[in-house]
């Protein structure tokens, strides 16, 4: 591979010499752009728009475009693109990393695939890692977009919706990327759609996308809440499920009277088919479950949840048995596989029913919070027409990048050589050693005027070398990572002469670091690694804070044998070896198979990192289609389509799905058991029941008898529409009862296929694939949520009133998300004047400050 690449040149070489080229037609137009007025400049942009709209495309503007922001910015901000940057523009523009050194001026360079692809007033989204930087970069950066016409948003985590939707509407909008993927979901679970507030997802360019798209995919984003009546309804249901009385069907069934309120020939309260399985309210049940609730009619929308939970809580009564179906054992029911009669922990049964049963056996009834909407960021960032990101460091992670994402890296040269001294790593074999060697080259840089950061893996690892620091008498400043205005101005001075600054890894990403007056000539900022991080991409962003555009600049690495790096993952015949040599205490080895030791730990925990966020997609994969396929009929819904179509569709599905339950393929007309089917199909879709006369059905097909049932189930609901006056009445209320069935049905599912993926590794004790067998499960699932939605809209659509309202409602609250505790606050400025503890409460309660919002401050 080495030889290859000496013959041929490296990936990075052979595409950059695709691109000189047009970086040298666009340092040819500066001359030109530098003639043009302000205003001149500025009408660029209309003119690109114009050029776009007759036909020509983005490749055909980019000289010109790049020629224009690079003048725009010299003009705005004095800074002018160097031919580098526009390099890393130009790989941006193409939707791949560019990996660009710290100090070359990221930030920069992504105002010109910004503006560039901002012409197509699709949206660009520009992700930063905190909201610090994204409403820095916004003000400092969309200068230049503000300065060509164009407009410019930011999203920060203390914006109300409104704010967000103008922000989205921007030309170009600055957000984290965990406030964008939070409002991707939020947006599909709105239930009007003048609530959304993203437009579709055009173009992201992520910077440090290797913090974004690799450190942070670990962890899938979630939304959580509480359902309104949440598991307490299921403890309701169930008592008064245990005052219902069980009645039989005298003959079938004939017509769902339960809700049409016609003469009943059933007795009790309700009626069970275990055949399959189904349970049926009486029209004395009805009333009884009415004014239990206190509500006028069940069969509203509205009373939907009521509805589902009294059969939820009936079925668990007289369907499901206790050590046949379930057992329970410490405080939990766990589920026995009818087949082989064992135990299947982490199994559910869905839509509720285990809820039901939980609360019939008196333990603790789960899902009191549950989630509402989840999302990795591999799937949320895959959703993008096109995506691109610039770090320092992402060469050692392209495989993720080009498997997941498929995006290559491109290493883009730097503007001046890079003359910072990377020092081998000082081995020690204690702890205590290493810290002691930390703080006497601290000290030493300190005396000479030499700035020294020092980058910490913990917050304690940090606070233990201040503390000895303070002890010596050296001025320092400690930095975690909280990200905020502060910190971020105590890193750029971490560069001033004689400065000391500890960090953890993380702090102060995104900011320059900038040499103070004689420094240079100290030998620049020097860099110390107290411990190897995980990751060689990480210790690589530590050693680039130093040496940037051709600065000096020092770094060096500090580690021991107790390190939790080589504890864990180093060999034991490295141990032997060190311990072997016999060294005085106090003194440091520094030796080529001891680095290659480190670099080999590090390599095992990068791949088995890749394993974690590999499988969590795989995983998820399942979850994407499914979710694409909900979000996509909602989107319908919310976009005020008729569902009248899809309506009659579920109709027809419901009566095939009805009669394939009933009647098996195999079985002559002569045995059909019709009666059974009217006790199945007619509580769902009030028909006349069928004859049970054998003779009726001589020679008629299975398939002949669905399409006679699919023609008469589709005129009772084309006479329920005449009953409209206003037709646009029935549509609303289609849109309506589809939204809350599908949201209840899809937030329980979410929880059923966590709870399965729990439980799932257990297959491999099997010697079965857990994934295989998630996704079988998984499939087989959605298919029963699918037929649920059908099931459940019919039954509603068909019993539905002219003087019900078609008011929408959310079937659940929102409690928080995952990441509510770590999300960075932006920089807050007091718009209104300070409220002090005696004075009254500026949200209008009446009471004083200090006894109303401000009792907790």
């Amino acid at each position: 591979m080495k030889l290859m690449e000496k013959i041929l040149g490296t990936h990075s070489e052979r595409e950059l010499k695709r691109v000189y080229p047009l970086v040298d037609k666009i340092e040819a137009l500066g001359p030109e752009m530098k003639k043009l007025s302000d205003e001149e400049l500025r009408q660029k942009t209309q003119e690109f728009k114009d050029r776009l709209a007759k036909g020509e495309t983005l490749d055909d503007l980019l000289v010109e475009a790049f020629a224009v922001v690079r003048e725009a910015a010299d003009r705005v901000l004095g800074m002018r693109h160097y031919r580098v940057q526009l390099i890393g523009g130009i790989i941006l523009h193409q939707g791949r990393i560019a990996e660009m050194k710290t100090g070359e001026g990221k930030t920069l360079v992504s105002t010109l695939p910004a503006y560039l692809n901002a012409l197509e007033g699709k949206g660009v989204h520009i992700v930063t890692v905190n909201d610090y930087l994204a409403k820095r970069d916004a003000e400092w950066m969309g200068s230049v977009h503000e300065f060509l016409g164009l407009t410019v948003g930011v999203i920060l985590n203390s914006m109300s919706p409104d704010e967000r939707r103008a922000a989205y509407a921007c030309d170009i909008t600055y957000a984290t990327n965990n406030e964008l993927g939070f409002d991707y979901l939020r947006d599909n679970m709105v239930i009007y759609k003048e609530r959304l507030v993203q437009r579709d997802l055009n173009f992201a360019i992520i910077d440090e996308v290797d913090s974004v798209l690799i450190d942070e995919a670990r962890t899938p984003l979630i939304i959580s809440g509480q359902s309104g009546k949440s598991t307490e309804l299921y403890r309701v249901c169930d008592i008064l499920a245990r005052q219902l009385v069980r009645g039989e069907a005298s003959g079938e069934m004939t017509k769902m009277t339960a809700i049409m309120g016609e003469e009943i020939t059933e007795t009790g309260d309700f009626i069970v088919n275990e055949k399959e399985k189904t349970i049926n309210l009486t029209e004395e049940g009805v009333h009884k479950v009415e004014k239990f609730f206190h509500i006028e009619n069940l069969a509203d929308p509205e009373n939907l949840e009521i509805q589902h939970n009294i059969i939820l809580a009936l079925r668990a009564h007289n369907l499901m048995f206790r050590d046949k179906d379930y057992v329970v054992k410490d405080d939990e029911v766990l589920i026995v596989d009818e087949f082989t009669g064992r135990i299947m922990p982490g199994r559910r049964y869905s839509d509720g029913l285990h809820q039901a049963i939980e609360a019939k056996e008196g333990v603790k009834v789960k899902r009191e919070s549950k989630t509402l909407a989840t999302i990795t960021f591999q799937n949320f960032f895959n959703k993008y027409k096109k995506k691109c990101g610039m770090t320092g460091t992402a060469l050692t992670e392209e495989k993720e990048f080009r498997d997941i994402y498929g995006m290559d890296v491109i290493e883009i040269p730097t503007n001046k050589p890079v003359i910072r001294k990377d020092h081998h790593d000082a081995v020690y074999k204690t702890h205590k050693e290493k810290i002691n060697a930390v703080i006497e080259a601290i000290e030493q840089c300190h005396k000479k005027g030499q700035p020294v950061l020092v980058g910490t893996i913990t917050i304690e690892a940090s606070e233990e070398i201040s503390n000895l620091l303070k002890k010596r008498g050296i001025p320092h400043q400690v930095l975690n990572a909280k990200f905020h205005e502060k910190e971020a101005e105590i890193v750029a001075q971490a560069g001033q002469y004689g400065a000391v600054t500890i960090a953890t890894n993380m702090a102060g990403r995104g900011t320059d670091i900038k040499l103070g007056e004689g420094v240079a000539d100290v030998g620049g900022l020097m860099i110390i690694g107290t411990e190897r991080h995980e990751s060689r991409r990480i210790d690589n962003q530590l050693r680039g804070r130093a040496g940037r555009q051709g600065d000096p600049g020092e770094s060096r690495f500090y580690i021991s044998l107790e390190d939790d790096l080589l504890r864990l993952f180093g060999s034991e015949r490295l141990m032997n070896i060190f311990n072997s040599l016999g060294f005085p205490e106090g003194e440091a080895l520094e030796h080529k198979m001891l680095t290659s030791a480190v670099e080999k730990a590090q390599m095992k925990i990068e791949s088995n990192n890749y394993g974690i966020r590999k499988n969590l997609l795989d995983y998820d994969e399942v979850m994407n289609e499914q979710r694409e396929i909900i979000y996509a009929e909602r989107r319908k819904v919310l976009d005020g389509e008729s569902m009248r179509g899809v309506v009659i569709r579920m109709i027809g599905d419901t009566v095939k799905e009805t009669v394939d339950k009933v009647i098996h393929d195999s079985v002559p007309s002569s045995e059909w058991d019709i009666a059974e089917l009217n006790n199945v199909l007619i509580p769902m879709i009030p028909l006349e029941p069928l004859s049970t006369e054998k003779s009726d059905y001589d020679g008629m097909t299975k398939d002949k008898l669905v399409e006679q049932l699919k023609e008469k189930a589709v005129a009772l609901y084309e006479a329920k529409e005449k009953e409209f006056p206003e037709i646009e009445h029935l549509r609303e209320l289609e849109r309506v009862v589809l939204l809350r069935v599908i949201d209840r049905k899809w937030m329980d599912h979410i929880d059923d296929m966590d709870q399965l993926r729990q439980g799932i590794g257990l297959q491999a004790l099997g010697q079965r694939d857990p994934l295989v067998e998630y996704k079988f499960a998984g499939y087989d699932m959605f298919d029963e949520l699918i037929a649920g939605i059908s099931r459940e809209t019919v039954s509603v659509l068909m019993h539905v009133r002219i003087e019900q309202k078609a008011e929408r409602e959310e079937v659940a609250k929102v409690t928080g998300t995952n990441r509510d505790t770590s999300v960075a606050q932006a920089p807050v400025r007091r718009s209104a004047g300070k409220v002090y503890p005696n004075d009254p409460c500026p949200c209008g309660s009446g009471k004083k400050y200090k006894q109303c919002c401000g009792r907790n401050k």
